[in-house]
């Protein structure tokens, strides 16, 4: 069990950013990030100006980019415990899911106007 909680702070431009904290120790972390079992490059962790915490970046692997769902994974190195995870839907499995809840919505809305105008004419 990791003693470390990461929280995410932000994600944009391609990087996503998340607060660590440890309570107790102040010892540094040893964090990875990977995508289909992959490392990830380029993650980075700074120290802030309160003892036992860090700022951890991590940037997106253009291999996750594309049709799909794609997720990373952020791990404590130590204990191989999985702090966080963000995941990227793009291409056609996103234009399904949003056709799919288009669709839904629209059924919803449909059985309020009959609602609606069943109630109109009962009260009117």
């Amino acid at each position: 069990m990791s003693m470390f909680t990461l929280t995410k702070t932000r994600f944009r431009d391609g990087l996503w950013e998340g607060l660590l904290v440890r309570q107790g120790a102040e010892q540094a972390p040893e964090i990875l990030a990977s995508f289909e079992d992959r490392p990830i490059h380029g993650v980075t962790l700074t120290d802030t100006a309160e003892a036992g915490r860090w700022v951890v970046e991590v940037p997106v692997p253009v291999e996750a980019l594309g049709d799909g769902v794609s997720t990373v994974l952020i791990r404590d190195a130590r204990d191989d415990t999985v702090l966080d995870s963000f995941t990227l839907i793009a291409g056609e499995a996103l234009a399904e899911d949003i056709r799919a809840e288009v669709a839904l919505l629209r059924a919803e809305l449909d059985l309020l106007k009959r609602a609606f105008r069943k109630h109109c004419r009962d009260t009117g």
